[in-house]
């Protein structure tokens, strides 16, 4: 059967169809001349705010230069410190791991350099007619007449990161593995600029699409603000991105219809809010904007007061997909304790987690808990021989293995030792604290880039735990399902998560309309079963909502009551979903 997977899912921004969108360098600096034509006075300051990883040559050439400022400044050489000096302050940030640093606590206004700063204001001060300053944190230097923020996916920074076009910010890293890209990104460059992100959101008068390379899309600051206050009432999808890994599977390529040459698909991303990105449409223009900036501008319309409460900014809910059908099992591995993300990384929670499963071949398993006569010495002996090459890692005899099937729950709380086994289809639904995973044992792999993929066996050392054993995990985490409540047409059953994890998991099955309420939380719902379903507002306050197998979906605390009903292919049929929630 076709696949109606949608994997460029958008937002219509209602009221701003007309004059608010641009696409094309030669539109985007006609529309930015022309508002600077229409301001009057004896100085024009025009502000172009870089995220960190914007292809600055390219904008330089192609709206810089043509702005023709009789002053030009560039932040990031003007104003701030030598890459030795920024290298040197944040290190131990960075630390010496090639995966894990610490949270950086600083701001840009902690790399300026003075003397550089001085002359420059200077400079300003004294300059006539049009003003133009470019680069990261412009705005800490000028408070513009026009201001421009320049923007992107952060996956699309990690692919440019992957490739060896780019550094790091104020680093001339370029050669560096991706991983260690990623690190000095997440614990350091994106840390900081989302704090001057977020406190200046409201001051855009455009945002600058620069994802792709010479398609740029720029909308004004009003469409894009109305956009994510849409995107808070109601039901919506963040954009999916897939990508390969020495142990993806053959699944995805047919069920989300993705491209056959690629040799395997290996994860999808299809709600990590703070990887992926919103797709807003603006007239006929669609521009591509973080995703994380609607957890940034509508924190309690999106998450609800008690979650935000507890979380702030970040959205705590992760779903995606782990394929290994027709691949391999995926590296056996064990998430930090709370207190040891907090002791060691400065990172607020953990990553528990779980597995449900979408699809398994006959053969598929899932690795889960010590076994009851392993002990933690022999456990780490065994792990230590293998990663020196003396021999390989005896899994079976230090970790249960599960059979699998398709709708299987398996709950995985922090501090578990975990993976799936070759030929399952894994919707993992957890907390997002991104990369806190401490690999054990790649049964003897390297990755994709031809290197060993990075092993943690002193972290996991302090933080497995033996009384996680066979039956433990038999008792606590396989299949804790209990029917809740049912009627004509529908069931609505608790899937788990475990008693130690915040996230609490219900699966409906229903062929007829099942009522939901937010109770004032943020939703995340996956349709696991069934080609189509609609989504509808108990009060008419958003449009229905159409989902699609396998497509995982945000509703919004502010929604309040809705109800989700088959449709389409599916009108009559048993169809069924699983929805993930805070436990407040």
């Amino acid at each position: 059967m076709k696949s109606n997977y949608n994997k460029q899912p958008y937002i219509e921004v209602k009221g701003y169809e007309n004059n608010h969108s641009w696409q094309g360098y030669g539109n985007i600096v006609g529309e930015v001349l022309r508002a600077a034509g229409g301001l009057k006075g004896e100085r024009t300051i025009i502000a172009v705010d870089f995220y960190p990883a914007v292809r600055t040559e390219e904008l330089k050439e192609n709206i810089i230069d043509k702005l023709q400022g009789d002053l030009i400044i560039f932040t990031d050489e003007d104003i701030f410190e030598t890459n030795e000096y920024i290298t040197d302050k944040i290190a131990e940030y960075m630390t010496d791991d090639r995966v894990f640093g610490i949270m950086c606590h600083l701001n840009f206004k902690d790399f300026i350099n003075a003397d550089k700063l001085n002359e420059v204001s200077r400079k300003i001060s004294e300059a006539k007619g049009r003003i133009v300053v470019y680069g990261v944190a412009a705005c800490l230097l000028v408070k513009p007449d026009i201001h421009i923020y320049a923007d992107m996916a952060r996956w699309e920074i990690q692919q440019r990161y992957r490739s060896g076009e780019i550094s790091n910010w104020k680093h001339d890293n370029f050669k560096d593995d991706a991983l260690v890209k990623y690190k000095r990104g997440f614990f350091f460059e994106w840390r900081i600029a989302d704090r001057y992100k977020k406190e200046r959101m409201d001051s855009f008068n455009y945002v600058l699409d620069t994802n792709l390379r010479n398609n740029p899309k720029m909308i004004t600051g009003e469409a894009y603000i109305q956009g994510l206050r849409q995107a808070a009432g109601q039901p919506f999808r963040v954009v999916p991105f897939f990508d390969p890994g020495v142990w993806g599977g053959q699944w995805m390529k047919d069920i989300c219809d993705l491209e056959r040459d690629t040799e395997n698909y290996a994860w999808c991303f299809d709600c990590v809010p703070e990887e992926n990105s919103l797709l807003l449409k603006v007239g006929e223009i669609i521009a591509e904007i973080p995703s994380i900036d609607l957890v940034f501008k509508y924190p309690r319309e999106l998450l609800g007061d008690k979650v935000h409460a507890r979380f702030g900014t970040e959205f705590p809910i992760r779903f995606d997909f782990l394929d290994t059908m027709g691949g391999q099992n995926l590296s056996l591995q064990v998430h930090p304790l709370t207190e040891y993300i907090q002791e060691k990384f400065g990172m607020n929670y953990t990553q528990d987690e779980s597995y449900y499963l979408l699809d398994a071949k006959e053969d598929g398993c899932v690795y889960l808990g010590v076994r009851a006569d392993t002990s933690k010495e022999e456990f780490f002996s065994d792990l230590e021989k293998a990663q020196q090459g003396i021999m390989d890692f005896p899994a079976e005899k230090h970790v249960n293995k599960f059979k699998a099937k398709k709708h299987d729950h398996f709950l995985i709380p922090a501090g578990t030792a975990h993976c799936s086994g070759d030929n399952t289809m894994v919707l993992e639904i957890s907390s997002t604290p991104f990369i806190f995973t401490f690999k054990l044992w790649d049964w003897g792999r390297l990755g994709l880039d031809g290197k060993p993929r990075p092993i943690h066996l002193e972290h996991g050392k302090a933080v497995l735990q033996f009384d996680r054993n066979t039956e433990w995990v038999e008792k606590n985490l396989i299949n804790k399902i209990e029917i809740l409540s049912e009627g004509d047409g529908w069931k609505e059953e608790r899937t788990g998560l475990h008693e130690r994890e915040f996230i609490e998991t219900r699966r409906h099955w229903f062929s007829s309309a099942v009522s939901h309420d937010t109770n004032g939380g943020v939703n995340v719902i996956n349709l696991v079963e069934g080609r189509e379903a609609v989504v509808e507002s108990a009060d008419g306050r958003f449009e229905p909502f159409k989902v699609h197998y396998a497509e995982t979906f945000i509703i919004p605390a502010s929604v309040g009551k809705y109800t989700i009903r088959p449709c389409g292919e599916s009108e009559g049929k048993t169809i069924g979903t699983i929805k993930a929630y805070v436990r407040t």
